[in-house]
């Protein structure tokens, strides 16, 4: 099981407003074939500050019945693995960001990695790298 991360929906679903340079869509591609290995049933690990951070993303973005439905799937998904975040997850996720200088959602995510024994991440964010994550990208 891998844990999958913010950038992945965010990169799936949100319509830029500009042309897209050719590797952002080649990201952009990645993330919707993740996305579509989700919807047939891989299964995935999510924290709620991932599924906040999501949903907060889709609804700036998307008309909000359709960000719904997003999060509808992700918190109702079988496959889908729905991790609770407590304040120590937090304290100890703000020491990691620390130290690592990444931000603190992207802490939170390794903490709830760390504490359920899960090594790889799909992310389009560089951030993984620095947590020693090995971050799936296809």
């Amino acid at each position: 099981m891998r844990f999958v991360d913010a950038s992945v929906f965010v990169h799936a679903f949100i319509k830029p407003k500009r042309k897209l340079k050719e590797h952002e869509v080649r990201i952009k591609e990645a993330a919707k074939k993740i996305v579509k290995r989700i919807n047939e049933g891989e299964e995935m690990a999510i924290s709620t500050v991932q599924v906040a951070e999501i949903a907060n993303l889709l609804e700036h973005y998307m008309p909000i019945d359709d960000a719904l439905s997003i999060e509808m799937f992700l918190l109702t998904a079988r496959n889908v693995r729905v991790h609770g975040v407590e304040k120590a997850d937090c304290v100890n996720a703000l020491e990691v960001a620390k130290d690592t200088k990444v931000g603190l959602s992207d802490a939170i995510a390794f903490v709830i990695m760390k504490e359920n024994g899960l090594k790889e991440a799909y992310s389009f964010d560089h951030d993984f790298d620095r947590l020693n994550v090995k971050r799936i990208t296809e």
